[in-house]
């Protein structure tokens, strides 16, 4: 068995990865599956789970293809038999003006947040709808429900991803597998760039996000949270 968690090497999906692996030092038989695009990302990350006792294994991965979706779950299957648990937490974004918005960074933004998400749930949802078990969590923000003049394209895939959620949940409510949307506010990330630098003190800690989601997850299983909604005390940037 396995919590395969995307877009683990850096920001939250590293702390997710490290607050699972803190929580899982007693039940081996569950290890870390972990994908980033960077390799030494994942190699250090690795690293610090391991501290904790947790058995990690990792895969270099863009999931922005199709093909990267399949290879990534069949690779998961084959090591780990069952995935117990997937975080889909892999998402990129490019912040500009409305006008000034290319393909290029239409392209770049959908097919790693809307394309990766749908086919890799796609495959993981059928292989836990068979076993009649499973949690499914989506990092989208809360971006999926309030527009920012910077971010049309962002918004855009937020919104998708969070409709998605909830038609996934018509089918997961019949095969007792649990789906929850994750949406952060304002979280000091390497995404923000040099306004994160500026606002840091503002901003939630990546750790902040990962705490309530691992606490989700070890919830009974008859209890499912839907969402959980996450913003900084002074509010939204």
């Amino acid at each position: 068995m396995c919590i395969l968690i995307t877009g683990a090497g850096k920001g939250i999906g590293k702390a997710i990865a490290i607050e699972f692996a803190k929580k899982l030092q007693p039940n081996r038989e569950t290890k870390l599956f972990l994908t980033s695009r960077t390799e030494s990302d994942l190699i250090s990350v690795k690293k610090i789970c391991e501290s904790y006792g947790a058995e990690v294994d990792y895969l270099v991965s863009d999931l922005s293809t199709t093909n990267a979706a399949k290879a990534t779950f069949n690779i998961a299957i084959n090591r780990f038999q069952q995935i117990n648990c997937l975080v889909n937490n892999a998402g990129v974004g490019r912040f500009k003006s409305l006008f000034e918005l290319t393909e290029d960074d239409y392209n770049f933004t959908m097919d790693t947040n809307l394309k990766a998400t749908f086919f890799l749930t796609q495959l993981v949802f059928q292989s836990m709808q068979s076993a009649k078990n499973g949690h499914i969590f989506f990092i989208t923000s809360i971006a999926a429900e309030k527009p920012f003049e910077q971010s049309a394209l962002y918004c855009m895939s937020k919104f998708g991803q969070k409709g998605f959620v909830e038609v996934l949940r018509l089918y997961a409510q019949k095969c007792n597998v649990r789906i929850t949307n994750v949406m952060p506010g304002a979280v000091f990330t390497p995404m923000w760039g040099e306004e994160g630098i500026r606002n840091e003190q503002r901003m939630m800690m990546p750790e902040d996000i990962a705490e309530p989601i691992v606490q989700a997850y070890y919830l009974p299983t008859r209890t499912s949270i839907e969402e959980i909604v996450l913003r900084p005390i002074a509010g939204d940037l």
